[in-house]
């Protein structure tokens, strides 16, 4: 079993507060828009971390994490990717591979929205855990908390911090 904490849109924002939820995570997986890679630095010295580029990344970033990050944590077939659309709304650059290969788990950020939600045609999970950094239009700073288990995902938790 593995405690997962998922991120996005830290837009160079990391704090204690954040960084006190990654120390109780087995892993971190960020889904994009990093800003300064001092926040997957940080991240990196406490816990393994799974992450990708987002659309504010710049090259330095683009040369540490991928466009897309497709894995398996126990036995979920997990794809993270920034900018990826949500059900039925997937992005032109994903919609083709997901109906032709869809994993258990897709992981996008960019809206700065949370929204977990199941795609009952493709029989996969959609996570997105808004946002977690400062920069942005979103009242609530977001991550999400769960656990996989085998091939089962359980106790998933939204972790929301003080309106900005």
């Amino acid at each position: 079993m593995k405690k997962i904490l998922l991120l996005s849109d830290t837009h160079s924002y990391i704090d204690d507060a954040i960084l006190k939820h990654v120390k109780k995570a087995d892993e971190v997986w960020h889904a994009g828009d990093i800003g300064d890679l001092n926040v997957t630095d940080q991240i990196k010295i406490l816990k393994p971390l799974k992450a990708v580029y987002g659309n504010i990344d710049d090259a330095k970033a683009r040369r540490e994490f991928p466009l897309h990050n497709r894995f398996r944590c126990e036995e979920v077939d997990v794809w993270m990717t920034h900018i990826g659309g949500y059900p039925p709304k997937y992005n032109n650059r994903v919609r083709e591979e997901l109906q032709l290969n869809p994993p258990d788990i897709f992981i996008t950020g960019h809206s700065h929205i949370l929204k977990v939600m199941p795609d009952k045609k493709l029989n996969l999970l959609h996570m997105n855990p808004g946002a977690v950094g400062k920069h942005g239009f979103h009242k609530a700073r977001t991550m999400l908390r769960f656990k996989i288990d085998g091939k089962q995902i359980k106790e998933l938790e939204i972790i929301e911090f003080e309106k900005r």
